[in-house]
């Protein structure tokens, strides 16, 4: 699937965007279901770097 179901785009608003990554997350039954639903919120998510691998 090369759909983008979720996009942070408060994120541009409220910070100073150095770099852009492209992420995948690993979800589990229901947040499947609730991400195709549109029902997503990525408010106060991060990612964060250990030895060159983003988290």
């Amino acid at each position: 699937m090369d759909k983008i179901l979720a996009k942070n785009r408060k994120a541009r608003h409220d910070y100073h965007i150095e770099e852009v990554y492209e992420a995948g997350i690993v979800l589990q039954g229901t947040e499947v279901k609730s991400i195709r639903e549109g029902k997503v919120n990525l408010k106060d998510s991060y990612v964060r770097v250990e030895k060159g691998e983003l988290f």
